[in-house]
């Protein structure tokens, strides 16, 4: 009844901004708005770790490898050739004639600053597990690259293709990073042209962009991205001709939306995974400290009543801290927590708890999901405090320690490997909460071998203990909704990444 309620206010809405708002998107003007409920805390793709920074990385900037969604192999991009000397040294050959948008030739020297600088503990990347498998890189010609590794990592093609964008060096080197997050520069199809924090994004379409790139060109003249953080507003504004595209539409509002006359709407499972992190590895007092309590609560969240009913669209629930289809989470042993409030509460008295306790849930997005947890736990007897904030401000608090519970969602940059969500949460890292040392050295093992099977036995029995342990309460996998104008071909993947280059008006 809710959601009905909130279409037909935005739908009144909607009739009277068309009578005095112009249209600011759109075909007519070759500008594509697209807008969302987070902004990434700096643009520099590797000092934020949000989707929508991830979006803004792609569009900007390049890598040396392009991997192709839909056939999932390797492509020439910034390199055009490479070669594994032994299983810790990649040589690359990279690709002439390609210009940075301010006009700074793109050589050698870019690629060895980059990614030294990004491994040095000053860079105050966000994401290390992200790098943090390079030794360092040496320039061995004016086009001529060699990738030093600390130890094998087979994932490394894969990482090199994804969260691993090139900077320039002369420019970066004199601006510094606070000046280049606000005017950064980079190869990609688009150029940012202006930064506003708390209201978006501009783009324009870089001219200079090499022929060769396995992008293709943009078609696109422009891409704003804004920052509208209430749902009924993107809504309104995608119907007055302000937007023309969202995404993490509601699926009540979605399947109304189905059928509205200048309006797509679109929706598939995606890598991305909710969770819920328990914080308390480091808080003795804590009840999340015992084992039987985050055990009860793994039982008591109704996961398939909220992947069928809040998520819904492919959503379905998970039990591992990684997607199912990412190499070395295809093979899983783990506990699967099925709804049962009844050993929850058993659970919790066994535990000391028989009248549940009172504690605090944080979250940064989908504020509906989280009270839907909230309600599962007040079942049981847990009495739990939403405390709402932006994701830069969770995560700060989280590595401060002085976080309970955490409702959080992670899409491993779009990373086909479980080295790039498993081993970012208890591989011993800034984000690991836990520190296990034998699912650290299990990750280790995993996240090295050169031996595929070796890999995923070990992989297999992290998450075991993980699951056995109940480190996490993981939820379901995200199945997203895009709605858009009818102008508008797009076409959405399942890895989450909405390729806005390959967009154009009808």
């Amino acid at each position: 009844m809710r959601s009905t309620t909130v279409l037909q206010r935005v739908l009144v809405g909607t009739t009277l901004c068309c009578l005095s708002l112009p249209a600011l998107a759109g075909k007519a003007n070759d500008t594509l708005v697209y807008a969302s409920d987070t902004e990434p805390e700096n643009v520099s793709p590797y000092h934020n770790n949000v989707r929508e920074g991830v979006i803004l990385s792609h569009l900007a900037w390049d890598t040396l490898i392009y991997r192709n969604p839909q056939t999932n192999q390797y492509q020439p991009q910034l390199a055009t050739e490479w070669h594994w000397v032994d299983p810790t040294t990649l040589d690359m050959t990279l690709r002439q004639g390609v210009t940075f948008q301010n006009g700074e030739p793109f050589d050698a020297d870019d690629v060895v600053f980059t990614f030294n600088y990004v491994v040095s503990p000053d860079s105050k990347v966000v994401t290390r597990q992200n790098v943090d498998w390079i030794e360092s890189v040496e320039k061995r010609g004016d086009f001529q690259v060699r990738f030093h590794l600390k130890q094998p990592f087979p994932a490394a093609l894969e990482y090199l293709s994804g969260p691993t964008p090139v900077y320039p060096d002369e420019y970066f080197q004199k601006v510094g990073l606070a000046e280049f997050s606000r005017h950064p520069i980079g190869t990609g199809p688009y150029r940012i042209t202006e930064v506003k924090p708390g209201e978006g994004v501009k783009l324009t379409r870089n001219p200079d962009y090499f022929a060769d790139s396995p992008l293709g060109q943009p078609q696109i003249g422009n891409i704003e991205f804004k920052v509208i953080p209430d749902q009924d507003s993107r809504v309104a504004q995608l119907m007055t001709g302000q937007v023309d595209w969202i995404w993490r539409v509601p699926a009540d509002q979605a399947e109304q939306m189905q059928g509205m006359p200048g309006i797509t709407v679109a929706s598939g499972e995606t890598m991305r995974v909710g969770y819920l992190s328990f914080d308390a590895a480091r808080r003795e007092a804590s009840p999340l400290s015992k084992l039987k309590v985050r055990q009860a609560i793994n039982y008591a969240i109704n996961r398939q009543g909220m992947a069928d009913n809040l998520v819904r669209g492919g959503s379905r629930p998970l039990y591992a801290p990684c997607f199912p289809a990412q190499f070395g989470c295809e093979t899983q042993d783990v506990v699967k927590y099925d709804y049962d409030p009844d050993k929850a509460r058993a659970l919790l008295a066994d535990a000391g708890y028989p009248d549940g306790f009172e504690i605090d849930l944080y979250a940064y997005r989908e504020r509906d999901y989280a009270e839907a947890m909230i309600g599962d736990l007040r079942n049981v007897g847990i009495r739990a405090n939403l405390r709402f904030m932006t994701s830069a401000a969770l995560l700060d608090q989280q590595r401060s320690g002085n976080t309970d519970m955490s409702f959080k969602t992670w899409g491993s940059y779009s990373v086909n490997d479980a080295s790039a969500f498993t081993s970012v949460y208890f591989g011993g890292g800034a984000d690991d909460l836990w520190q296990d040392p034998q699912v650290e050295a299990w990750l280790k093992t995993a996240d090295t071998s050169v031996d595929p099977e070796v890999r995923r036995e070990n992989y297999r029995q992290a998450l075991a203990r993980i699951s056995e342990q109940a480190y996490w309460a993981p939820l379901f996998s995200y199945s997203t909704y895009y709605a858009y104008t009818s102008d508008l071909n797009f076409t959405p993947y399942p890895d989450e990444l909405p390729r806005f280059v390959e967009a154009s008006w009808k």
